[in-house]
């Protein structure tokens, strides 16, 4: 067979398979729901200065909030919703904080937590614990996950940290987040992204990611990762209000995957930049109490013995 007559084989047998509808089969495409809401446009220098502008101007906050906090995922295979409670939040820059919880009803304390940015203590009356560690110390304890929370998660979700742009570098992202209407429906919207990357020990790695919305050009969440890569939070904030001049999210949603565990903290009252002195974040070791420190490995029992 000549290589022309090959070629017309070719084109034949092209030709025949489409006609006979054995080898594909043909359907529609959904169309996307897309947001018709106007939208606004800013350049990456222009929502960086926000994030940095704002941050400068809030230096401290005093606030009351109602605390939401939820428990399991698909780690769990299980979800336990807590009943919300009242509490309290002091913080202070450069990473000074305190959170209080009262309980239900009664309104004792539930909780009392408090950290200088290294060191934090937890004070739970109830089971008559006073937990030290560090912040930089995780203990991944499946069976209580709360016991994994750190005061610095809740610190760097309630103010939103400057990129320091002589040591990080930014790069802006045109993409689109998923947002619902008056009715429930799930729509498609814009969105700018601003991705900060660090330079850590082992290379460069992604810090951080911060979705400014379009309809507002607000910061509407706020991606946290470890230098391996790992997404640790994933912080939603949602109805912003004018604090005291200052435009302030009245609802913070706080998302650990790997804890699996859940914070949304509503703020019903706030106070920003009023003066906070060190005393409004002493907390002392109530006497009696069972001291608990997660920064220290538990003592091992000698072989054959008993540790006493």
């Amino acid at each position: 067979m000549t290589f022309r007559n090959l070629h017309r084989v070719v084109l034949l047998v092209l030709v025949t398979f489409p006609l006979s509808g054995c080898l594909f089969h043909s359907r529609k495409v959904q169309p996307r729901q897309v947001s018709k809401a106007p939208l606004k446009t800013a350049t990456q220098t222009e929502l960086i200065e926000y994030v940095n502008t704002q941050a400068r101007r809030v230096q401290s906050m005093q606030a009351t909030v109602d605390i939401d906090t939820s428990v399991g995922g698909v780690k769990k295979g299980k979800v336990t919703d807590y009943k919300e409670i009242r509490g309290y939040v002091l913080a202070r820059k450069p990473a000074m904080l305190r959170m209080i919880g009262l309980m239900p009803i009664v309104r004792n304390r539930a909780f009392d937590m408090v950290s200088d940015g290294q060191v934090f203590k937890l004070w739970i009356p109830v089971k008559n614990r006073f937990i030290v560690g560090r912040n930089d110390v995780e203990t991944h304890n499946i069976q209580q996950p709360l016991e994994n929370l750190r005061p610095q998660q809740i610190y760097d979700a309630l103010l939103l940290p400057q990129i320091d742009q002589k040591n990080e570098i930014t790069v802006v992202e045109n993409s689109t987040e998923i947002v619902q209407d008056a009715k429930g429906h799930n729509l498609e919207q814009p969105d700018y992204e601003i991705d900060v990357i660090r330079k850590g020990d082992h290379g460069w790695f992604m810090a951080r990611k911060i979705l400014f919305s379009r309809t507002d050009l607000l910061p509407h969440r706020q991606l946290i990762y470890n230098p391996s890569g790992d997404l640790v939070s994933d912080i939603h904030y949602e109805s912003y209000k004018d604090f005291s001049g200052v435009n302030f999210p009245s609802v913070i949603e706080i998302w650990r995957p790997q804890e699996e565990y859940d914070i949304t903290l509503k703020i019903v009252k706030l106070q920003l930049n009023e003066p906070l002195t060190n005393d409004k974040f002493a907390l002392e070791q109530p006497p009696g109490a069972q001291v608990v420190r997660l920064d220290q490995q538990p003592a091992q029992t000698p072989p054959g013995g008993d540790s006493r």
